[in-house]
């Protein structure tokens, strides 16, 4: 039986802690209470969004005028060397629970906010290694026809903080199976405290923010060796960082209302005390703006913006 709220405050559900109410609201845990959820909303002629860990998410002032779905499974087992996590498992408790167990190789992802099923979607990285390093299939169900997939990795669609579930929204991931390999449980939990040591030292933590709100870009030629030649490290995959770009460009902690660019971390945009979503659009729409026109490079959000 859904449990479905009315007027439910969202920005206590996100990172950014920003946002307005939802007209209606529902947690499930089930594939099934999905399906009841997605009926619900037919059924009473809604819109509906579904949500997951809330951390790389900008919800409107004004809310959500419709049902929001938000999966809150987090069950998850160990099958030899094989993880099966449903998606709401948050990515870090996954990545300490694996290496009490002597499995791992994906370390250096910890400290990446969210949930194990965003991680997929956004083909999340860090230091090196994405998602898609790991993943064997992801378990999807399409809002739209309630038909299930397992989608093996190649069908994925990989690519740089890329995925066929970003390009098709219809498909919602409900569990995943990653592949792990056999670690010294100590060695593994001194990569883990060693990385998000090194995560807090590039990344501020624990702030009211999506985390990293823009992807890393493709840039021109000029700008990829004004980058190697002043970091004296190379360009991957022809991108460059957004924070050095949003730095070059002056806006290192640029401010509009209460949101503020990250004096620590450009890509950070920070919710100061009290911002509005209209304030932190408006500022990425400057940050956007100013790098096109300064460095010919155009910037894309990789946060979820709700409208």
């Amino acid at each position: 039986m859904l449990n479905i709220i009315e007027n439910k405050t969202l920005s206590g559900l996100t990172t950014f802690e920003i946002g307005g109410p939802a007209k209606y609201y529902v947690e499930v845990k089930t594939e099934e209470e999905i399906r009841d959820a997605l009926g619900w909303a037919r059924e009473h002629d809604v819109n509906f969004f579904v949500m997951g860990g809330g951390s790389n998410l900008l919800i409107p002032d004004e809310g959500f005028d419709g049902l929001v779905i938000h999966i809150v499974s987090d069950h998850f087992g160990f099958s030899g060397d094989v993880l099966e996590a449903d998606a709401g498992c948050n990515l870090l408790s996954l990545i300490n629970a694996a290496s009490e167990q002597g499995l791992g190789g994906w370390e250096k992802l910890s400290g990446i906010p969210g949930t194990i099923g965003a991680a997929v979607r956004g083909n999340a990285g860090a230091f090196g290694p994405e998602i898609k390093d790991f993943l064997i299939y992801a378990h999807a169900i399409n809002t739209r026809t309630e038909d299930t997939h397992e989608f093996a990795n190649a069908e994925c669609e990989f690519a740089y903080r890329q995925s066929h579930f970003k390009k098709n929204p219809e498909w919602i991931i409900t569990k995943v199976h990653v592949k792990l390999e056999k670690v010294d449980p100590k060695e593994s939990a001194d990569l883990i405290e060693a990385t998000i040591k090194e995560r807090e030292k590039r990344h501020i933590q624990n702030v009211r923010a999506a985390g990293s709100y823009f992807m890393n870009p493709i840039a021109p030629q000029n700008i990829i060796s004004m980058f190697e030649s002043e970091k004296g490290v190379e360009s991957r995959g022809g991108r460059v960082p957004a924070g050095w770009l949003i730095e070059k460009a002056g806006l290192k902690g640029a401010q509009i209302g209460g949101a503020q660019s990250s004096e620590q971390h450009p890509n950070y945009l920070v919710n100061t005390g009290n911002a509005k979503a209209s304030e932190v659009r408006e500022l990425a729409d400057r940050i956007k703006r100013e790098v096109k026109e300064k460095f010919d490079v155009q910037l894309e959000e990789e946060a979820v913006i709700l409208r």
